[in-house]
C-alpha cells in the first residue's frame, strides 16, 4: 500500500515558521520592538518656559510647537499652567499651543514640555503640498534697493542653483573685508538672516524663516537660533546666514518654519520664552508604548490589557516553551516522565519562587502523599473516592507545609499553593499504582525524569529573552508549534535507546575483526 505523501505536512509546517517569523519581523520593523530585552534608547526632555506680566484682562498665549522636525520624532507632549485651559490649534498649518484664562494679573510662567527621540532623516524638510511663491520684498529708501540689487548680482553671477546662490549671499555677508553696498545692508539690518530671507525672496527664490534649537545636555535658558529655508523647486533646504552651513546639522531641533511668530501673548506685556533640555535614555518598550498606540500591532498587542491580566498572559505565553521541552525530551531524549504535561505545570510554579524551595516543596508533597496512598490502598475505596480523598488530602498538606514554612521564615505558602493540587493528586495515584505494579525503581525513573524535565524547562523559561520574545512577538508561539509538530513525525530512535544497542554494535565490530584475522591468516 503507498504511504501518504508528507508534502501537505511539511507545507504546513513551512507555513507556521514563515507566519511565525516573517510576522515577528513586522512587528520589530514597524513598531520598532527589540528582540533583545532591556534596551534604552536615548531621549531629549525640553521644555519651554514662557514668561509674562498679565494685565488683568482675558489672557491668551500662543507657542508654535514642532511638527515632525527632520531627525527627530515627538512621543509625548504635556502643558504646566495652573488654572489655564490648554488646547492644540493648527493656524495656517502651524501647529500651535494655546492657553487661555478668563483673568489674570501679574507675572505669569507656563510650562510646555515635550521629548523627542532621534530617527533616520535625510537632513531635508519635505516636499510642500503647495508651491511656495517668493515674498515681495519692500526696502526702506532707493539706497538699500539699489545696494540690495547690487549684491544680489553680484552672488548671482557667481551661482547656478538656490543652494548656491544662499550660500554666495553668506559669504558676501561673513567676509572680513566687506563691500560698501553689503556694509550698507548689515548697517540698516544687523539680522543676517532677515536680509538673507529678504534677497532670496527678491530673487524670485521662495525662501523663509526657520527657529531651530540647538541640543545640549543640561543646558537652561536657552534661547531660539533664526535660521533661513531656501526652496529648491523640490524641497527647503536649511542655511545657517551666520555659519554658512547647508542642511540641518545632527545637535539641531527645528522648532518652528515659516513666518509666523514663535509666542503671542494677548492680554500680557513682555512676553519671552526660553528652553531647557536634558539628555536621558530610557527603555525602548515605554518609547512603543507612547508612539505606535495606533499601530494595527499595537491595537492587537497584550500591553493594551490590564495589569493584572498581562502577568497572567507573560506565563500563560511560557507554556509553548515548556511544552516543546518536553516533547523534545520525550520524542528525541527518550526519558520517562509521570504524565505528559505535568513538567510544564511544576515548571511554571518554579516560576513563581527559586528553584531550590519549589523542588523541596514537590518532593514533599508527593514523598507524604504517597505514604497517605498506601493506607488508602487497604481501605478498598473506589477510584473516585479515592482520587477525591487525595484531593483533600494535598489540600490539607499544602497548608500544614504552608504554616511550618511560615513560622521558620521561609515563603512557602505562594510556592506550593500555585501547584495544580487536582493533577499532583493525579500523579500520586499513578505513582502508587505504579509502585505497586512495576515496583519503586519504575517510580523514581518517571518520578526523577519528570522533575528533570521541570527543571530544564524552567531553566529555559526564566531566561529574559524568552519572556521577552514570547511576551513581545507571541507570533513566534507558531515557530515553537511548528517545531512540536516536526518532532511529533519522528519515529527513529531515541538517544537513550543507543545505549540499549550499544552491545550489539560492540559484539558486530569484534566479528569484523575476527574475520579480519582470519582473512590475514
Amino acid at each position: 500500500m503507498k504511504k501518504p505523501s508528507r508534502a501537505p505536512f511539511y507545507v504546513v509546517i513551512g507555513l507556521l515558521m514563515v507566519v511565525g517569523l516573517t510576522t515577528a519581523w513586522m512587528r520589530h520593523h514597524q513598531m520598532e520592538i527589540p528582540f533583545t530585552p532591556g534596551v534604552q534608547k536615548p531621549v531629549w526632555l525640553i521644555e519651554a518656559r514662557i514668561d509674562f506680566d498679565a494685565t488683568g484682562e482675558p489672557v491668551t498665549a500662543r507657542l508654535g510647537l514642532p511638527d515632525d522636525p527632520p531627525g527627530y520624532r515627538s512621543f509625548i507632549e504635556q502643558a504646566a499652567a495652573p488654572g489655564y485651559g490648554y488646547s492644540v490649534v493648527s493656524e495656517n498649518g502651524v501647529r500651535r499651543g494655546e492657553w487661555s484664562k478668563r483673568e489674570a494679573v501679574g507675572a505669569q510662567t507656563i510650562y510646555y514640555k515635550t521629548q523627542f527621540i532621534e530617527v533616520d532623516s535625510t537632513g531635508a524638510a519635505p516636499a510642500p503640498f503647495d508651491v511656495p511663491k517668493p515674498v515681495h520684498v519692500d526696502w526702506d529708501g532707493p539706497s538699500q534697493e539699489t545696494a540690495a540689487q547690487q549684491v544680489l548680482d553680484t552672488a548671482y553671477a557667481k551661482s547656478s542653483t538656490p543652494q548656491s546662490l544662499a550660500r554666495e549671499l553668506i559669504k558676501l555677508f561673513n567676509s572680513e573685508t566687506l563691500d560698501q553696498n553689503s556694509a550698507l545692508l548689515l548697517s540698516a539690518q544687523t539680522e543676517k538672516s532677515i536680509l538673507l530671507e529678504k534677497l532670496i525672496n527678491q530673487a524670485g527664490i521662495p525662501a523663509r524663516p526657520a527657529l531651530g534649537l540647538y541640543l545640549e545636555d543640561a543646558r537652561r535658558h536657552q534661547s531660539l537660533t533664526r535660521l533661513v529655508q531656501v526652496f529648491n523647486g523640490e524641497q527647503w533646504v536649511l542655511f545657517n546666514p551666520y555659519t554658512g552651513e547647508q542642511g540641518v546639522p545632527e545637535n539641531l531641533l527645528l522648532w518652528h518654519t515659516g513666518g509666523e511668530s514663535i509666542l503671542d501673548v494677548a492680554g500680557g506685556n513682555r512676553s519671552r520664552v526660553s528652553f531647557s533640555m536634558i539628555h536621558q535614555t530610557v527603555p525602548a518598550l515605554d518609547l512603543i508604548k507612547a508612539q505606535y498606540k495606533e499601530s494595527v500591532f499595537s491595537v492587537l498587542s497584550i500591553q493594551h490589557l490590564p495589569i493584572e491580566e498581562q502577568s497572567m498572559f507573560k506565563l500563560l505565553l511560557l507554556l509553548p516553551i515548556g511544552a516543546l521541552v518536553v516533547v523534545f525530551m520525550r520524542i528525541i531524549i527518550g526519558l520517562k516522565t509521570s504524565g505528559t504535561f505535568m513538567p510544564i505545570l511544576i515548571a511554571m510554579a518554579f516560576l513563581q519562587t527559586s528553584l531550590v524551595l519549589g523542588v523541596v516543596s514537590f518532593v514533599s508533597v508527593v514523598a507524604i502523599g504517597l505514604v497517605l496512598r498506601t493506607y488508602l490502598s487497604r481501605l478498598n475505596l473506589l477510584l473516585i473516592s479515592r482520587i477525591a480523598t487525595l484531593v483533600v488530602l494535598v489540600i490539607f498538606i499544602i497548608s500544614v507545609l504552608s504554616l511550618v514554612g511560615y513560622q521558620m521564615g521561609l515563603n512557602t505558602g505562594m510556592t506550593i499553593t500555585f501547584f495544580p493540587m487536582i493533577i499532583i493528586a493525579w500523579t500520586i495515584e499513578r505513582m502508587s499504582i505504579l509502585w505497586e505494579e512495576e515496583g519503586p525503581k519504575e517510580v523514581m525513573v518517571q518520578g526523577g525524569g519528570s522533575l528533570l524535565v521541570a527543571i530544564l524547562a524552567y531553566t529555559l523559561m526564566q531566561f529574559s529573552l524568552v519572556g521577552h520574545l514570547t511576551f513581545n512577538f507571541p507570533e513566534l508561539n507558531l515557530v515553537a508549534l511548528a517545531l512540536i509538530m516536526l518532532m511529533g513525525q519522528y519515529t527513529g530512535y531515541k538517544l537513550s535507546e543507543l545505549r540499549r544497542f550499544r552491545a550489539m554494535v560492540d559484539n558486530a565490530n569484534v566479528g569484523k575483526l575476527n574475520d579480519t584475522s582470519k582473512g590475514a591468516d
